[in-house]
C-alpha cells in the first residue's frame, strides 16, 4: 500500500537527497507557497500540497541531468502514494518529462516554482531585501528583463499562469502574498 509522508517525514525525506542550503529552502519555500494556495484551493488537502511542494526537486541536487525522472524511482522505492509523484513530477512538464499539469495542485506547483525564484531575487534587490513591501509591478519589471534571474524560466511562469487561467499579474500578485506569510527564518 502506498503512503503519503507527513510534512516532517518529507523535510526528511528531502534532507537526505538534499545538502545545500539553497535546494532546502527552495524546498521550504515552495511548500509554504503551495500549502498557501491549498488553503485557497482545496483546504482539506493543505499538507498533502505542501508535502508535494518540498519533495518536487528531491532528485535535482544529486541527478540534475535526471531531473524529474529519478524522483519518480526514488519515490517509487520509498512507496509513496502515486498522486504525490504524479504531482511532483508534472513540474518538468515539456523540460524533462511528459507529464503535463492537470489537476489544480499540479499546475499551481508547475507556475510557481520559477516564480518563487524571480519573486526571490527581485525581493533581495530591494533596501527591504524582504517581500513585504514588494508589488507586482516590481516583480513584471524584472520579468521583462530576461538577464536578470535568467535561471527562472519566463515561459513556464507565463505557461503556468495560462495553464490555471489566470493573468500572469493575478499569479505574481498571489504568490508574492503567498510568500509573505511564510516564516522570517525562510529569509523573505
Amino acid at each position: 500500500m502506498s503512503r503519503i509522508p507527513t510534512k516532517k517525514q518529507a523535510g526528511e525525506i528531502l534532507a537526505k537527497y538534499n545538502k545545500e542550503p539553497f535546494h532546502l529552502r527552495h524546498g521550504e519555500i515552495v511548500s509554504g507557497v503551495m500549502g498557501w494556495f491549498a488553503g485557497e484551493l482545496a483546504p482539506d488537502n493543505v499538507e498533502f500540497w505542501e508535502v508535494v511542494g518540498l519533495l518536487h526537486d528531491l532528485d535535482f541536487e544529486r541527478w540534475p541531468e535526471e531531473h524529474c525522472v529519478r524522483e519518480q524511482q526514488l519515490m517509487r522505492e520509498m512507496d509513496l502514494d502515486e498522486a504525490l509523484i504524479r504531482a511532483a513530477a508534472s513540474h518538468g512538464y515539456g523540460i524533462s518529462v511528459d507529464i503535463k499539469p492537470e489537476l489544480p495542485m499540479e499546475k499551481v506547483l508547475y507556475a510557481v516554482d520559477e516564480l518563487t525564484g524571480l519573486i526571490g531575487a527581485v525581493a533581495l534587490m530591494r533596501p527591504s531585501r524582504s517581500v513585504s513591501d514588494l508589488e507586482v509591478k516590481s516583480v513584471m519589471k524584472k520579468f521583462k528583463t530576461p538577464a536578470f534571474a535568467a535561471g527562472c524560466s519566463r515561459k513556464v511562469i507565463s505557461d503556468g499562469a495560462e495553464m490555471l487561467g489566470w493573468e500572469l499579474t493575478e499569479l505574481i500578485d498571489r504568490t508574492i502574498q503567498a510568500m509573505r506569510s511564510l516564516p522570517p527564518e525562510l529569509g523573505l
